[in-house]
């Protein structure tokens, strides 16, 4: 994998797991830990299988169509089975929240919207001087 796409998980992976630290330390202080491990343990297993999803991309390319649909169905069931972790944690200890531990897990593409339009919205709005 390139330089610039593990920058842009690097990117990625930081900044969703810095706020889901950030947002659960508020949890925390509101005295509501479940909710802050739930969202801790989703986020981490979030940026895992975006980790494993860039660096599985470039083995599928330059296999027949046939290898490339294979490793891509293996690569995607191997994936969900990552997902599914932590909800199986969630499910069954009460000490982690099932709710914020699926917003977790979408914690990537939360961030990876948020920086679109938040971008979308600096380039509209230039500052003045």
């Amino acid at each position: 994998m390139g330089a610039p796409d593990r920058a842009l998980q690097k990117k990625y992976g930081s900044r969703a797991m810095a706020v889901a630290i950030v947002v659960g330390l508020f949890f925390i202080a509101g005295g509501y830990k479940p909710l802050a491990k739930g969202l801790v343990l989703g986020s981490l297993f979030s940026v895992i299988n975006f980790v494993i999803m860039g660096e599985t991309l470039p083995s599928r390319l330059g296999k027949s169509r046939r290898g490339a649909f294979v490793a891509s169905l293996g690569s995607i069931f191997f994936r969900y089975a990552l997902m599914a972790v932590p909800l199986v944690v969630a499910i069954k200890m009460e000490q982690v929240d099932l709710v914020t531990t699926v917003v977790g897990l979408f914690m990537i593409q939360v961030v990876i919207l948020a920086d679109h339009v938040l971008g979308g919205l600096r380039r509209k709005h230039p500052k003045q001087v």
